[in-house]
């Protein structure tokens, strides 16, 4: 058990409102993690001052931090929440104009993961909170937009949405098809146990690693991540589960027989490398 490598596919930073890369990192690997995906925070999270390439920038320069300072490796994945779109639309910006900055976003995320500062573009997608029809529209067409954008970079792409079940998965996987994007490379975050085939129509989840959830899911089989989606705010310690979740999530499932230790591998290392395309021995 002291070898096995354990991957956290979502879990954010933020040395203004939390602890930080290099703290968060510690705390993962003493729990037992060893590789942290990390998708860049909203750009409100940071400072007023703060635009989208700003915060792309950070979580790159974060992840060098972890992996010059800890035995963690840590990997970006950059792009714009959805609720960037509602903030500005709220706050009065038209929303063809919040939609073409959008764009420029995702097509800025495209070209850092061409440049291999990145390993995907992420989190992306629509809101899991009410908004219009026009808007709902505008966050569609965005996902398939940022779609057929990692289709020419070849790379992964971190859907948020809301909770999403089988008809929101083939809803995607439909879109990945439209856009020549490789379906596996799609990656619900956030997600529950939709594990079997006919539930995830060949998308990869990304479960949140409650107990109940990664026992629900490994009965139908190891195709899939975990994730904490920690947000790193102390004014929110712990949410939505703490840094050391994953790891030690997951060896205790070894130790009680639900995981083998192939399982391990399987979630944690090759799921990862076939998804995002990169090398973790």
């Amino acid at each position: 058990m002291e070898n096995i490598k354990i991957t956290d596919n979502h879990i954010h930073v933020d040395p203004k409102n939390g602890d930080g890369p290099v703290e968060v990192a510690k705390k993962f690997y003493r729990a037992g993690g060893s590789f942290m995906i990390i998708p860049n925070k909203p750009t409100w999270t940071v400072g007023a001052s703060c635009n989208f390439d700003k915060s792309m920038n950070l979580v790159i320069k974060y992840t060098k931090e972890i992996n010059n300072n800890t035995e963690v490796k840590a990997f970006p994945v950059v792009g714009a929440h959805p609720a960037e779109l509602s903030r500005r639309v709220e706050n009065g910006m038209k929303l063809e104009t919040a939609a073409k900055m959008m764009k420029a976003t995702l097509e800025s995320a495209q070209k850092l993961v061409i440049e291999g500062k990145a390993i995907g573009i992420g989190e992306i997608g629509r809101p899991h909170y009410e908004v219009s029809p026009e808007e709902m529209d505008v966050h569609n067409g965005l996902i398939l937009y940022a779609m057929g954008l990692a289709a020419e970079a070849d790379c992964a792409i971190q859907l948020h949405t809301e909770s999403a079940g089988e008809e929101q998965f083939l809803e995607f996987a439909e879109m990945a098809d439209k856009a020549g994007l490789k379906r596996h490379k799609v990656i619900k975050h956030f997600s529950g146990p939709l594990v079997a085939p006919d539930e995830n129509h060949g998308l990869t989840p990304s479960l949140i690693a409650t107990k109940n959830v990664v026992v629900e899911g490994i009965k139908k089989g190891n195709n899939f991540l975990m994730e904490t989606d920690y947000l790193d705010m102390k004014s929110r310690p712990g949410a939505v589960l703490g840094p050391k979740t994953v790891p030690r999530r997951t060896k205790d499932l070894l130790q009680k027989g639900i995981l083998t230790e192939e399982d391990v591998y399987k979630i944690h290392v090759e799921n990862v490398e076939k998804v995002y395309g990169i090398d973790l021995e």
